[in-house]
């Protein structure tokens, strides 16, 4: 265990209340907030899941997804176990949800020395809400930065402002889960609030954190088109050049609602191209919806099959190598 940065006591003794994200549990002795992962020990808040891992791969930094910084990498990607929200469609339920039976555990030194053997020169923290794990991510991140190894996040952004910005600082990128433009879908079947998730997204961007958004389209849940284009109007006035996962959702978990259908992604992502330069389709094989074209000339910039890209419009000064635009791609 490991003791928890964001926390303070709360009305009778030795009870405590979680200041990491907006549920702030209120935890009495011998109990966990709703993550399942914090724990009040003897008036004192502890991490239960500090270097825990369920998950351990070598994965195409496009999997997380990640289109605009570093493309066609190998990153290693580790997961633990815990959320913070209550999701019905969640598709890594069995480590979000619980904790598993076998966990690998390892220090944050020990997981930088893992990357450097396996040749990658990132860490994504991943396939759980890494968020519940703040402590070792700020830890590693914090480390591994100092040996040159940049950490991302895949994560929900539901996060109280200052650990949001204190992760931020040694975070080198985000892949933020935009969960669609309802607050009523937000709060009834996700478990927190949209403007939550919008201040985490300012937040990091602010910092300077590469920030990239990942909306999973739910059939009669958050697939309206007027949303789609409230949400990519929000994001344009932030920057045009965030790049959007419009990604198709399967069955999973306790939901039993049908796939999307092609025809409902291609309408979104054209609605979202209304307002911003890189809309991206995932989850599905469309060919050309994952690719990158310049906006200024329409030529191809980045192709990607499957999770496999192939740089081949930018030229060495990172430029559309056919009207010399400047790309938003970190290399």
């Amino acid at each position: 265990m490991k003791p928890a940065v964001y926390f303070d006591e709360y009305g009778e003794e030795k009870v405590l209340q979680c200041l990491l994200c907006p549920l702030h549990c209120i935890i009495k002795p011998d109990q966990v907030g709703f993550c399942g992962v914090r724990k009040n020990v003897d008036g004192m808040l502890y991490s239960l899941n500090y270097g825990q891992l369920t998950s351990i791969a070598i994965d195409p930094i496009e999997k997380k997804p990640l289109y605009h910084l570093f493309p066609g990498e190998k990153i290693l990607s580790v997961g633990s176990w815990g959320c913070n929200l209550r999701c019905n469609f969640c598709q890594n339920w069995e480590i979000s949800k619980q904790r598993p039976k076998t966990v690998m555990r390892v220090m944050p030194q020990q997981l930088i020395q893992i990357a450097l053997e396996r040749e990658s020169r990132g860490i994504a923290f991943t396939y759980n809400e890494p968020i519940v794990s703040f402590e070792f991510i700020l830890d590693t991140s914090r480390a591994a930065a100092k040996e040159g190894i940049y950490s991302i996040l895949v994560t929900n952004g539901v996060i109280d402002e200052e650990p949001m910005d204190l992760l931020s600082q040694s975070v080198r990128g985000m892949n933020i889960d935009l969960k669609g433009w309802n607050d009523e879908f937000y709060v009834k079947d996700i478990g927190t609030e949209k403007r939550v998730v919008l201040r985490s997204i300012e937040t990091a961007r602010k910092a300077g954190t590469h920030i990239e958004l990942t909306t999973l389209i739910i059939p009669g849940k958050n697939d309206s088109p007027e949303e789609m284009r409230e949400e990519a109007k929000w994001i344009s006035g932030l920057s045009k050049d965030i790049p959007l996962h419009i990604n198709r959702y399967f069955p999973n978990y306790k939901s039993t609602i049908p796939p999307t259908s092609p025809d409902s992604l291609i309408q979104l992502a054209e609605v979202a191209k209304e307002y911003l330069r890189y809309v991206y389709v995932g989850n599905i094989d469309l060919p050309g919806l994952s690719d990158t074209t310049c906006p200024y000339c329409g030529n191809l910039l980045v192709e990607r099959r499957g999770m496999r890209s192939s740089v081949v419009g930018i030229d060495e000064k990172g430029r559309c190598n056919n009207c010399q635009k400047e790309i938003p791609i970190v290399f």
